[in-house]
């Protein structure tokens, strides 16, 4: 593996643990180097703030934030450093996840948040990637095999389809 930059997977909770852990696995299948977290926009603000801003200098290339409710995490990475930030809004409480929803993509001007569906930890880990191999030829190459991978599975099971329903 080439000296490549890490991931920050941040959760404000170990609640969102059993989504998240989704996003490492994707990582993982890259050998794309990671590591996860908890931190909280509301209960370790000061915390969250430093890892945020010396991310970069710590040889991070992408930080995934997942929270829920108020979801103020991924914005609140976003003001306080310059790298990539994925959000990740998880579902549940009174609003199922909307109230994440919205607070997650609703980012002033200047300090952007991609933000994912709810729950869709493993399609930001996926992003991650994706921005990552912008610089990283291998890393390219083994997404495009993913895809030619993904593309020859749907097809075998086109013909399994297209197979049965002839024999009706």
């Amino acid at each position: 593996m080439l000296n490549r930059k890490k991931v920050a997977v941040i959760m404000g909770s170990d609640s969102d643990w059993p989504v998240v852990k989704a996003a490492c696995s994707v990582l993982k299948e890259f050998d794309v180097p990671f590591e996860a977290h908890i931190l909280s926009a509301h209960r370790t603000p000061e915390a969250a703030a430093a890892f945020a801003k010396s991310a970069r200098d710590e040889g991070y290339g992408v930080i995934l934030c997942a929270a829920g409710m108020a979801a103020h995490l991924a914005g609140a990475f976003a003001a306080n450093t310059t790298l990539p930030v994925v959000g990740i809004p998880m579902k549940g409480g009174a609003m199922d996840g909307l109230d994440a929803l919205l607070a997650t993509v609703q980012m002033p001007s200047g300090f952007p948040v991609a933000t994912v569906a709810l729950n869709g930890a493993k399609n930001a880990a996926y992003l991650a990637v994706e921005m990552l191999a912008v610089s990283d030829d291998e890393l390219a190459r083994r997404l495009e095999q993913f895809r030619a991978d993904t593309a020859a599975a749907i097809a075998k099971k086109d013909a399994a389809i297209r197979a049965e329903a002839a024999a009706l």
